[in-house]
């Protein structure tokens, strides 16, 4: 399993609005993608503006090639990259341990 960890920024007083956008975009777009496995989405305390992003793929290439080389690519940045302040930030973690 992947993780992809995304450091989104957004324009400021445009919380409610982008958080109706990111969890439409994660049911209508994301949630359909291959190894797709689930999501998390954060919003900062001290950073209102600022979220974490957190998608969990079966393979780094179902995220970089199987998705983000995709249509639904285009169609989940139309859904959110307007309430972008700037690009996120993403990159991608392996496992090494959890707790039980």
């Amino acid at each position: 399993m992947i993780l992809e960890l995304a450091d989104i920024r957004i324009a400021p007083g445009q919380n409610a609005a982008f958080e109706e956008a990111i969890q439409r975009g994660l049911a209508t777009v994301i949630r359909h993608a291959k190894g797709f496995q689930g999501f998390k989405v954060n919003r900062g305390i001290e950073s209102k503006e600022r979220y974490i992003l957190q998608i969990f793929w079966d393979t780094l290439e179902d995220h970089n090639v199987g998705f983000r080389q995709s249509p639904a690519f285009a169609e989940w940045r139309a859904i959110v990259g307007p309430f972008f302040a700037g690009p996120p930030t993403v990159e991608h973690f392996e496992l090494v341990a959890k707790s039980e």
